[in-house]
């Protein structure tokens, strides 16, 4: 391959994740894993090595690449999600809408090489995280009572860019990704009425910074061959949207007084830190992750009362000469949780349903050769329905706001190494 052309791919790569659309992610607003292998183990990736796919999850573990390895693939999202906001005015003002949000494409790149038998180094770009919905559609003639669900759109969008290094000695393997970010945010709806009312500020967009730290020790050479642990420490990443935030809440603000006010246009990525155990018999491996996302902690994400998520994964694989199957499971519980302001869970579930917690994976590969191999993961999560009280925006009377949300998505994944 020559020059020309690796920079006309890496080229297209950039363009394709920086245009693909919003991601309906799972734990919280970030996907259980970036990699077609981790995916198909329930995200399981702190503790067992997926080559160079491992350069975000835990940088560490791309000490198992034996020379160069190249992974393209990508993630077709297809969410599903309906809101449906309830108020007794006549009989039900709100109608039943589901987001036309439903079919989204995520690429993913990643790069491992060997540089000799304790440095390795790689690079990769990542769609990482993001959330929306879309009812700019929405209409009921048969409802005049309709608001439409207040024709809304969002849409967050967030790609990493990271260099990962790693020094390996023995069993244990060290490493930091420096990771570059950029995001875009769009939020706009319709405020309902004689005269209709637009609100939004058109797209944001900024860049931030941060790490991610990771380490992983194989008790192989201490007799216990197969048994891996690892850790891994990803940093908060702030970034500031001008002019998004500030200008949706704005139509909701009640005055100087009001606690809302003080909500600024930041919304900072969570750190997170998590640890991990694989262990290996001859065809059977097996791997467990805990890790927490720290969104409480948060500006934007905390303002906006999302909560700390535990994350527990499960991921088995069985491998037989040029194949494999995996199979896992990912749970955390929903880190939008209804709040004491009816606007904070009126905007959390109508543009932000970050709510599945949930998922079932599998996957496979085959190897066509010692160089070039293929990889498959399907994940399912159920549906899953949050109900939040917005008594208040809609007059005096009892009013709430429902959300029914699952997820269906196929990753596909080509690795060459050489």
């Amino acid at each position: 391959m020559n020059i020309k052309t690796t920079r006309t791919i890496a080229k297209l790569i950039t363009l394709s994740l920086v245009t693909s659309t919003m991601i309906h992610a799972t734990n919280g607003d970030n996907l259980i894993a970036v990699g077609t292998k981790a995916r198909g183990m329930g995200g399981a990736s702190i503790a067992v090595s997926h080559g160079a796919e491992s350069g975000l999850s835990n940088p560490a573990l791309i000490t198992s690449v034996e020379g160069t390895e190249i992974a393209f693939g990508g993630t077709l999202f297809m969410p599903d999600i309906t809101t449906t906001i309830t108020a007794p005015l006549a009989a039900q003002m709100g109608s039943e809408f589901t987001s036309d949000a439903d079919t989204n494409m995520i690429p993913e790149v990643s790069i491992a090489h060997k540089i000799d038998d304790n440095w390795y180094i790689g690079v990769g770009m990542w769609g990482t995280a993001g959330m929306g919905t879309d009812y700019s559609k929405a209409t009921n003639p048969n409802n005049p009572f309709s608001v439409n669900n207040f024709n809304m759109v969002t849409n967050l969008q967030l790609l990493q860019f990271g260099v990962p290094i790693a020094y390996k000695t023995g069993g244990l393997s060290l490493a930091v990704t420096p990771i570059m970010q950029y995001g875009n945010l769009d939020i706009n709806y319709i405020v309902p009425g004689m005269t209709p009312m637009t609100v939004g500020a058109g797209l944001a967009q900024d860049f931030g910074f941060g790490y991610n730290l990771g380490i992983a020790y194989d008790f192989t050479e201490d007799g216990a061959a197969g048994l891996t642990l690892g850790a891994q420490y990803k940093s908060s990443i702030e970034m500031d949207y001008d002019g998004q935030i500030t200008t949706a809440m704005g139509t909701f603000l009640m005055g100087p007084g009001d606690p809302l006010a003080s909500i600024t246009d930041t919304l900072e990525q969570p750190a997170e830190y998590g640890i991990g155990i694989g262990y290996e018999m001859g065809q059977h491996l097996f791997a467990f992750d805990y890790k927490r996302i720290q969104w409480s902690e948060t500006k934007g994400y905390g303002d906006f009362g999302w909560e700390d998520q535990d994350v527990y994964a499960f991921g088995y694989q069985f491998s037989q000469d040029n194949w494999a199957l995996r199979a896992g499971y990912n749970h955390a519980s929903s880190a939008v949780v209804e709040g004491q302001d009816p606007r904070l869970n009126f905007f959390n579930l109508l543009g932000f349903p970050a709510t599945q917690e949930s998922h079932y994976t599998f996957g496979g590969s085959y190897t066509f050769s010692e160089q070039f191999s293929i990889d498959l993961a399907y994940v399912h999560a159920p549906e899953n329905t949050e109900t939040f009280n917005v008594t208040g925006l809609f007059g005096a009377a009892p009013a709430q706001i429902s959300t029914d949300h699952s997820e269906n998505s196929l990753s596909f994944q080509l690795a060459y190494k050489f």
